[in-house]
């Protein structure tokens, strides 16, 4: 049975861990709602070039670029981006089981021959994915590439992977990533970044496009191209700034679970020296009235 002393060690020690979760839930907490801000700073130009390509595709004009063109799936290439850091719960083990499950999807899909390129972006996720034994799949890690990436960094591996793409080195390109919907609510999202989906587009553009007559100059065709990049630049800056907010939002509900269970603990803790010391007390007056009587 546990003395008063040991009790009373426990508990500071659980309250420390309390506090120290306490403190953690608020960081991660601050972080994410930066994030989420982030998210909403770049949905207005996300927004403005999907409009403009959809005005685009509402016209009688034929389009055509490299970043359209559908190859046979020889070779796939997936980035996959979890975290650098830990403490956030199940999240990075709920992306590899995800990454498994459509590797399957994958070979089902083109064949088991599939050549399987991984771009993991996080550390933590990267040593997972470092640990599938197949031959087919080679993991390839971005020097300074990491889940705090942003800007000019995002914008420098979305030009490796459209270098891989337009040279055939990749035939597709495929994101992995948790879309960002709330605290408590992150979803496994799979989006097909190369080649560019043109149907997706045109189903947008009935949504999108506004029904005021445009002037395109030089040519439809021209701003089509000059805007697929910027379009491509939008999308990899929106997932990974979603990836950031989903990070921090598991890191919040795994701080505020461990702190709920925290406080559990001290409550059963704080009972239980309560009733140690009440023993105690009552035993010491029991002999002390038992002086007396003799």
């Amino acid at each position: 049975m546990a003395t008063l002393r040991e009790l009373k060690g426990r508990i500071g020690s659980v309250a420390s861990s309390e506090k120290i979760t306490g403190a953690m839930k608020m960081i991660s907490s601050a972080k994410m709602h930066k994030a989420e801000q982030a998210l909403r700073r770049l949905q207005p130009f996300r927004g403005q070039v999907e409009t403009i390509i959809a005005n685009l595709l509402s016209t009688d004009a034929q389009f055509a670029s490299p970043l359209l063109e559908r190859r046979d799936i020889k070779h796939l290439g997936i980035v996959v981006l979890g975290s650098d850091d830990g403490l956030c719960g199940a999240y990075n083990v709920n992306i590899f089981k995800q990454l498994l499950q459509h590797l399957r999807i994958y070979r089902r899909k083109w064949g088991d021959s599939i050549d399987i390129t991984v771009y993991p972006v996080g550390e933590k996720i990267a040593k997972a994915v470092s640990k599938i034994g197949d031959s087919h799949i080679r993991v390839v890690r971005r020097e300074g590439l990491d889940s705090r990436t942003s800007g000019d960094g995002v914008n420098c591996f979305l030009d490796h992977l459209k270098d891989e793409f337009l040279r055939g080195i990749l035939d597709c390109v495929v994101l992995h990533y948790m879309n960002f919907k709330s605290v408590s609510r992150q979803i496994f999202t799979d989006y097909q970044l190369l080649p560019i989906l043109q149907d997706s587009f045109a189903s947008k553009g009935k949504a999108k496009a506004t029904n005021r007559p445009c002037l395109f100059e030089p040519d439809a065709a021209s701003i089509f191209s000059a805007v697929l990049p910027m379009y491509l630049m939008a999308v990899l800056q929106d997932v990974f700034t979603e990836n950031r907010a989903s990070e921090q939002a598991s890191r919040v509900m795994a701080m505020q679970s461990a702190n709920d269970n925290a406080k559990k603990l001290l409550d059963e803790l704080q009972l239980e020296y309560n009733k140690l010391r009440q023993q105690a007390i009552t035993s010491e007056l029991l002999d002390i009235l038992g002086g007396q009587a003799r």
